[in-house]
Order: structure tokens, then C-alpha cells, then sequence
């Protein structure tokens, strides 16, 4: 049986050596027209060259999409070291030997020798595939493939191969369903992309949350399955992010899938990827603009960081001085020896463009005189100012490793002062809030007695205080009285009816004029309101609960007419 079988496969096996050493892929070096010697640089250039040369956008002859998916297979080879040096040692970039590929399963080998028994020359079949050894121990693979899957769907020689060695075998390999098949690998028919975690999957969901207004830069490619050199790109926009990580980020949008997002966004289909940078210009408001520069990462970078964003203004330290303006925001300016803002400054500014005003100086001596002013002793170094007008250096010295680390260092530090503005912000709220109050409720004293409780003011309510507590006890209570429609205070001249006037007065200061209330009965009281009417000069006093609702069923009893009065003991002077 072995004696039939042998001249036959000896009579197939070279017909299948040559076929496939025919139908091998291009030599990459060719494809691009580079010596085997060639460096990165020359390589890319001639990348480059063709790809714009043969791109189907621009070049409609017949044959160019195909040679332009040639030059991205073949740059895709020789721009990954890896790939390259195994290409160079096998002839394949898997580093696989030629020919290799075929796949028994679990399926047992088969071994045919060609002379000498086992120390002769000899083929095997098995889970590698078919062996050919000859008896220096010199093995050489070739991918014949008779177990089932996508790689043995079919073959590249138009006849069923599976069929031929079943036959050799009396009736098919063990397994069962099993089809045999020449494994062949061809051209890719999708854009195969590799599985990097740099480069997000974006859909109308991600971009609206991720992306849109957020404040940080991204990187997109617009594409469809069927767009040429995909891949090239992927590897292209995954170093752009090695390089910029911290202040981009890289996306892909499939726009056959994500067709409402690519519509909204007015990005159409095109036969080879599109290129946008969603950023933000000095408004801080973000929007798309397209790539049109040339395919290398080296450009892409670059057009990268000119798209960052602009919200820092650049200023000169020698006449700058914080700006006074109307809002809470903090101010935060960065001082470096550098002559333009500097990458991590521009992309924290897109981040944090809404809760910061952001500026920038380039300084290269530490005793300039504004650094001098705020303690500046190194740099780069960040000085701000909060909202409440107080200056603060953040540090000085500030040192990083990398962009990402330099990033982590300065969100830090603009959270942490973005806290203490808040904190000063509130203080400053509540002063202000107190300040507005002893407007509405100010101190009685002999200048302000006449117009707040003279003859013209039908109703003075007085509140009376011995300590601070009770004085801003007081202040509450009166000033949202004062604030009540039926309560308020009016002006001078225009006073009709019961008008009302708030005032305080402070019993340790003024001791004569609470006696000339009463000479004893409010000698040992912390607090209370004295309702005084100047005209008729008599008055009431309330000692209970001093909260807002008490006090105001007090005034409003004392302008219904529902409270007794007496007579005060005499004129009321002040000191």
C-alpha cells in the first residue's frame, strides 16, 4: 500500500511546493522600493510618497486601490520592528515558516518514509500539519490542513485537496465531520484592526457623554469595513496617544453602524478613513475639524498639538496683575521658562476651562519681581488667585516624569485650590451676607437717631443686645422682618400709615437710654425689642423666644393696636 502511495505523493507534493511559493505574498521591500537595509525614516518616506500617489481619492486609474492596499500591507510589515525581523528570518511577519498554517485539531498523525526506515527522510501528519525531516533532523513545516474551521473553507488551487488524501487514506481522517483542505492565507478584505486598548470603540451614547463639551481633546477615525488601510492608521493613531497620553484621547467611529452619529456630525462615507480632531478654540467651546495632512504619526502629532486648546492667555509678567472681576472663579497663572504655553497647560485648560481663568507668562528668573512678591523661589511654578481677591502661591519647582504624570500633578493641584476657593468663597457670602444685614439694621447712635426714631417715624423697633451672640440674634431677626412686605421700612417723606424702622442698640454702650425705658426691668436682660412710638414716646417691649416667627406676631400685634404701651420715664438721649 505504502509502495502505491509513495510515487504519487512524491508525484503531488512539488506541484503544491511550487504553487504556494508562487502564490506567496509580495516582498514588502519591493512594494515600497526600499533596501532590505532600510531605516524607519526611509521607510516611512517612501510610505508616504505612495500612498499619496495611489490613494483612491486621488488617483481613479484601475489598479490603484489594489496597489494602495499593497503599500499599507507592506508598511504595516515593515514599520512594526517585530514584524520586520520575521519577515527577514521566515519570510512571513508571524515569524511562521513558509508554508505554514495547516491545523490536524486533535486528529492523530500519519508518517510516511522515504527511504532508510525512520533514520531516512520522512513525511508526517499531525497536529502541526505535514513535516518534512530528513535524517540530519532538519525539519521544514508545510501547511497541508485537513482539519475543519475558516481555514479550511477552501483552497487556492480550485480542486478539493481534502478529497484526494482521504482517498490516499482509505476513506478520511478520524474526527468525523471533518473537511481536508490548503490552508492559505490571502489579502485582508477588512481593515483589521488590532485589539489596542488606546483606541475607544465611540457610539452616539459615548460621544455625547465622553467627548462632547468635556473638555478634553480626542482623536477620531471615521471609517466603515470596507475602508482601505485601516489598520495602518490604528497603528498610527496609537502612537499619536503614546505621545500625547494624558492630553488626548483616540477613537473610532464605524459610521455603517453609527449612522445617526456620523449624519449629526456631517462626517460622510469615504473608500479610505477619515480624520477628525474634536478640540476647543479660545471660547472654550468644542468642535470637529478634519485632518487633511499627510498619513505619518510624526504629522498627525504635530497637528495634534497645534489643536489643542487655547483657553490660556498669554501674558507679560511685567505688567501683570490679577484682574479684578465680577465672579467666584479662581485665576490660576503658570509660570515656566518656556516660549510658548506649554502642552499640559493648554490641555488643563480645556478640562478645567469652565471653573478656571487661566494665564500664562514665560519667566527665566526667579527674582523677577512678581515672583519675589509671592514667594517664588523655582520654577515652573503656579501662583492663583481666589475668589475673594487673596493670592496664593500653588508651588514653585513643580517637576514631572512625563505628560500623563504632569497632568495627574496639576489637576491636583487646581482641586485642591478650587476648594479653598469655595471655602472662601462662603466666608465671603456669609461677611456679606451680615454686611447687607447691619445695612438693613444699623446701630442707633446720637447721628442716626433722628432720622431712624424721630418724630417723622410712626414705629421705631429697637433691638437691644449686650453681646455679640445676641446681636447677631438680633440682626436675623430684624432684618428679615425688615424684608417683610407688611413690615418694611419706608422712605422719608413718602410714610403713610404704620411705617416701621429696624434699628439696634447696644445696652452696654448706651445703658441710659434702655433706663429711660424702664429703670430696672430691663437692667439684667441679655436681649429683647423695644416697640417705640417717638410721637406719643411711649413703647412696648417683647423678652420672649427672639425667633423670627415670635418677633414678627409681636410687630404685627403692635400695628394692629393689639399690645399695651406705656409711658417711656424720660427723653432719650445718647452719649
Amino acid at each position: 500500500m505504502f509502495r502505491r502511495v509513495l510515487p504519487l505523493l512524491l508525484l503531488v507534493l512539488p506541484f503544491f511546493f511550487n504553487s504556494s511559493s508562487e502564490a506567496k505574498a509580495l516582498d514588502p521591500y519591493k512594494v515600497l522600493g526600499v533596501d532590505k537595509n532600510a531605516n524607519q525614516r526611509e521607510i516611512q518616506k517612501a510610505f508616504h510618497k505612495l500612498s499619496l500617489k495611489y490613494h483612491p481619492d486621488k488617483n481613479k486609474n484601475k489598479g490603484a486601490q489594489e496597489k494602495f492596499a499593497e503599500i499599507n500591507n507592506a508598511y504595516e510589515i515593515l514599520s512594526d520592528e517585530e514584524k520586520r525581523k520575521n519577515y527577514d528570518l521566515y519570510g512571513d511577519e508571524k515569524g511562521d515558516a513558509r508554508f505554514q498554517g495547516g491545523n490536524f485539531g486533535n486528529q492523530e498523525g500519519y508518517t510516511y518514509f522515504t527511504s532508510g526506515g525512520s533514520n531516512g527522510g520522512h513525511f508526517t501528519s499531525g497536529p502541526g500539519g505535514w513535516h518534512t525531516t530528513s535524517d540530519q533532523g532538519n525539519e521544514r513545516t508545510f501547511s497541508f490542513s485537513f482539519a475543519g474551521g475558516p481555514a479550511s473553507s477552501g483552497n487556492q488551487f480550485g480542486f478539493d485537496v481534502g478529497d484526494m488524501f482521504s482517498n490516499l487514506f482509505g476513506g478520511g481522517m478520524k474526527g468525523g465531520n471533518h473537511n481536508g483542505g490548503f490552508s492559505y492565507s490571502g489579502a485582508r478584505s477588512n481593515p483589521g484592526f488590532s485589539n489596542s486598548k488606546s483606541i475607544q470603540d465611540v457610539n452616539l451614547q459615548a460621544f455625547n457623554k465622553q467627548i462632547k463639551d468635556q473638555g478634553l481633546t480626542w482623536f477620531l477615525m471615521f471609517y466603515t469595513p470596507s475602508t482601505q488601510g485601516c489598520h495602518v492608521i490604528e497603528s498610527m493613531l496609537d502612537d499619536v496617544f503614546k505621545s500625547l497620553n494624558g492630553a488626548l484621547k483616540v477613537g473610532k467611529v464605524n459610521c455603517q453602524i453609527e449612522k445617526t452619529l456620523c449624519r449629526d456630525l456631517g462626517v460622510s462615507s469615504s473608500k479610505t478613513a477619515r480624520l477628525f480632531i474634536y478640540s476647543y478654540g479660545s471660547s472654550g467651546k468644542g468642535s470637529l475639524l478634519e485632518y487633511n495632512g499627510d498619513l505619518d504619526a510624526r504629522s498627525m502629532k504635530t497637528f495634534c498639538q497645534e489643536h489643542l486648546p487655547r483657553i490660556s492667555k498669554r501674558v507679560d509678567l511685567s505688567r501683570f496683575e490679577f484682574p479684578n472681576v465680577n465672579s467666584d472663579l479662581p485665576q490660576v497663572l503658570l509660570l515656566s521658562s518656556r516660549k510658548d504655553t506649554p502642552i499640559m497647560w493648554r490641555a488643563i485648560s480645556g478640562l478645567y476651562r469652565k471653573r478656571f481663568v487661566f494665564f500664562d507668562a514665560e519667566v527665566h528668573d526667579v527674582s523677577h519681581p512678581f515672583l519675589k512678591k509671592y514667594g517664588v523661589d523655582a520654577i515652573p511654578a503656579l501662583v492663583g488667585k481666589l475668589g475673594n481677591g487673596d493670592v496664593h502661591l500653588l508651588k514653585s519647582g513643580i517637576t514631572v516624569k512625563d505628560l500623563q504624570s504632569g497632568m495627574n500633578e496639576l489637576k491636583a493641584l487646581l482641586e485642591s485650590f478650587e476648594k479653598k476657593n469655595k471655602a472662601a468663597s462662603t466666608h465671603k457670602k456669609k461677611e456679606h451676607q451680615a454686611e447687607t444685614q447691619q445695612r438693613d439694621v444699623p446701630l442707633l447712635t446720637a447721628s442716626n437717631f433722628e432720622t431712624l426714631c424721630g418724630d417723622r417715624t410712626p414705629l421705631c423697633v429697637i433691638g437691644v443686645f449686650r453681646s455679640q451672640k445676641d446681636k447677631k440674634n438680633l440682626v436675623d431677626v430684624l432684618s428679615a422682618l425688615s424684608r417683610k412686605r407688611l413690615t418694611r421700612i419706608q422712605k422719608l417723606g413718602d410714610a403713610t400709615g404704620d411705617s416701621v424702622s429696624y434699628s439696634l442698640l447696644d445696652a452696654n454702650k448706651q445703658p441710659q437710654v434702655l433706663s429711660s425705658f424702664d429703670m430696672s426691668a430691663f437692667k439684667h436682660l441679655d436681649k429683647l425689642i423695644v416697640a417705640y412710638k417717638p410721637r406719643k414716646g411711649k413703647f412696648a417691649a417683647f423678652t420672649g423666644d427672639m425667633s423670627i416667627e415670635e418677633a414678627e406676631k409681636f410687630v404685627s400685634s403692635v400695628l394692629n393696636g393689639d399690645v399695651g404701651f406705656s409711658k417711656i420715664r424720660q427723653d432719650l438721649a445718647f452719649r
